[in-house]
């Protein structure tokens, strides 16, 4: 196994920047926030750990790109942030989404992600895709179907026993399409990748300063390691990007994962119309999650 170190003076300026405007605005942030935010540099850190790398094929080995640091997050021209006009993230099935694309997005949505238990596969030379983002339209289509535990048995019903090609315009096979029982595994695997993937489209590239939810993965087991919550220095840009306060978000995640159902409001749009639902939200892979915030929580309101 490899870590992935940096040098405090390499994460601080990462997380801080040393354009005296950024750091004036670093400075301007809670003290809380900043006292946990400070945990990316501090020798006493026992909140954010480094990164791991297991073998070649991860995704920092396979696939090597440029860090962002928050200066570079910041200037990034063709980052797009949301607005009172466009402040919106639509989550749609993909049976209705491809169809929704076509008559344009919601005119108050900043993105619109669909999601569905079909294997995706962007080209007949790929093997498979957990999801694709454009981040210029703000538009994302994500798969779960590998995140099933059943997804690799001889038993999956979800397998396409005859394959067909069909017309692009033809949505049929969306139809009554097998979904796995809903586990608690599989909600925090799907809760990975899409989080991962809209931050993708509020401007966040992969991370490689420490480990952390916007870390790329390749396979599942690298997908795995990787948390559910963002470093100091992605969680600034995303701060920077949506606007809140880091108390009242860790609050509302731990009422989350406390809620035993999941409440979906109806849409109700131009283009679509549901009834209210609620489901059953199985949390139990959540629960080190929740603990974790906890600690947050108590360093920013200490």
């Amino acid at each position: 196994m490899q870590t992935v170190q940096h040098s405090e003076q390499t994460l601080k300026t990462a997380l801080i920047s040393k354009n005296p405007t950024l750091v004036s605005q670093y400075e301007k942030l809670d003290a809380g926030e900043r006292r946990l935010l400070n945990k990316a540099f501090k020798p006493d850190n026992d909140l954010f750990g480094p990164i791991t790398l297991h073998s070649e094929s991860d995704w920092i080995i396979s696939h090597p790109e440029v860090p962002q640091d928050f200066e570079q997050f910041f200037s990034d021209p063709s980052r797009k942030a949301p607005s009172p006009e466009k402040r919106s993230v639509y989550i749609q099935c993909i049976g209705h989404i491809l169809r929704f694309l076509k008559k344009k997005k919601p005119r108050d949505a900043f993105c619109i992600v669909g999601v569905t238990m079909i294997d995706l596969y962007p080209r007949d030379s790929w093997n498979f895709v957990f999801g694709q983002a454009s981040l210029t339209d703000g538009v994302g289509i994500f798969s779960f179907a590998r995140y099933g535990s059943d997804f690799y048995s001889s038993r999956y019903e979800g397998r396409v026993n005859k394959p067909q090609r069909v017309s692009s315009s033809d949505y049929s096979i969306f139809d009554n399409y097998y979904i796995p029982e809903v586990t608690s595994v599989l909600l925090l695997r799907s809760c990975k990748t899409l989080t991962h993937e809209i931050g993708h489209i509020f401007g966040l590239r992969h991370c490689q300063w420490l480990a952390c939810l916007m870390q790329g993965s390749n396979h599942l087991e690298e997908a795995d390691r990787r948390p559910l919550n963002l470093c100091p220095i992605c969680l600034r840009k995303l701060q920077c990007a949506v606007g809140f306060s880091i108390i009242e978000r860790y609050q509302a995640l731990v009422r989350w994962i406390d809620d035993e159902t999941v409440h979906t409001p109806g849409v109700s749009t131009e283009h679509s119309r549901e009834h209210d639902v609620n489901l059953p939200k199985p949390v139990e892979a959540f629960k080190e999650w929740k603990e974790w915030i906890i600690k947050c929580l108590a360093v920013v309101q200490k």
